[in-house]
């Protein structure tokens, strides 16, 4: 077992768990309350149920890599494919962010600074999920 693997296996188990805190301010700083009122109802439900997917699968990846690090890090075949999903899961949102028209969005120096600071972990998260599921 890879003792240095599993302590960064939970610093992306807590990271991940503090993205949270800014994915709760987005239903507010982008207004969806107005933004989504026109859609049908069907839409506006649909919306609300994928984030909340998203967020569950954060918030189980998150306490997975917080509970078995050791077991991550191991590197069973079950371990790596847990890792393998949190590097894809993860490098697919880095890569989103290279697309994402957020600048009318980053309207003061704190969200601009918090965009690039979720980037950064995003890519942190991908590399220590990447590098333990080829380890």
């Amino acid at each position: 077992m890879d003792i240095a693997l599993a302590d960064l296996i939970r610093l992306a188990g807590a990271g991940q768990l503090s993205v949270l805190a800014a994915s709760a301010l987005v239903p507010f700083r982008l207004n969806w309350k107005r933004d989504l009122a026109p859609l049908p109802t069907l839409h506006q439900q649909m919306y609300w149920t994928y984030g909340g997917y998203v967020v569950l699968g954060i918030v189980a990846l998150g306490a997975i890599s917080l509970a078995c690090a050791d077991e991550l890090a191991a590197g069973s075949r079950l371990a790596r494919a847990v890792c393998g999903y949190g590097a894809v899961f993860w490098g697919v949102r880095l890569g989103l962010q290279a697309v994402f028209d957020v600048k009318p969005h980053l309207t003061a120096w704190w969200l601009a600074a918090g965009y690039h600071t979720l980037s950064l972990l995003f890519f942190f998260f991908t590399a220590v999920y990447g590098y333990a599921a080829v380890w």
